[in-house]
């Protein structure tokens, strides 16, 4: 088991090489201010301006301008072959959420892993930030204070069900799996949506313009 190496009793940022703007990662940053690295992503963040408290991964795509300006107590050199840099990351992490910034919307293979690791990590509340979309792994029930009309999307990455309330199609009585049946390109048609999972493997997606109803409706 991994040792945390980062700590923090509020937040914290995750930065990936993936797609991602300046604002993007300043908006993660107000709600979780301290800022881990994975891999490369430390030459993005130091372009805009950041110094990481924290720098993890295998390190195959570090280049030296980031050694020479993160102080050398900050780097966390993990080299095994068998878990992802995002995954590096969030084993090494204690506290109560982590916002992911950089991990969506550029390599299809490089995003399901996110996803993938999202799901086996449950016990972690992770919410990805990206340009069209925000997604948390929905486990347990979350009531949301959303615009009538905003989508409300949701994905099975295992057999699941559950119930909802104020969703244009009520997702109670389907038997949800990513072989079968899923739930993408619903939509509130009330301000207040619940929806209840009655297990871990649903994905939530939502516009990113919906952040701070999320981070409130999971208590963040």
């Amino acid at each position: 088991m991994a040792v945390p190496v980062v700590k923090s009793d509020a937040g914290v940022t995750v930065l990936g090489g993936g797609n991602s703007t300046p604002a993007m990662l300043s908006q993660a940053l107000t709600r979780a201010k301290t800022l881990v690295c994975a891999d490369g992503a430390a030459q993005i963040a130091l372009e805009w301006g950041h110094v990481p408290d924290a720098v993890v991964g295998d390190f195959d795509s570090l280049d030296n301008k980031a050694r020479d300006l993160i102080p050398d107590a900050r780097f966390y050199h993990v080299p095994e072959q068998d878990s992802t840099d995002f995954e590096k990351c969030l084993t090494r992490i204690d506290a109560p959420y982590v916002i992911g910034v950089g991990f969506m919307g550029a390599r299809v293979d490089h995003e399901l892993a996110v996803l993938g690791a999202m799901v086996r990590h449950a016990d972690k509340r992770i919410v990805l930030l990206g340009s069209h979309d925000i997604c948390v792994h929905l486990v347990g029930a979350v009531t949301l204070n959303l615009p009538i009309g905003c989508r409300v999307s949701l994905f099975p990455m295992a057999p699941v069900t559950g119930r909802s309330t104020g969703l244009k199609w009520p997702i109670g009585g389907i038997d949800f799996a990513p072989d079968g049946r899923g739930g993408t390109s619903n939509e509130a048609t009330e301000t207040q949506v619940r929806i209840e999972m009655d297990g871990a493997g649903m994905l939530l997606f939502l516009p990113p313009e919906a952040l701070g109803a999320l981070l409130a409706g999971l208590g963040i």
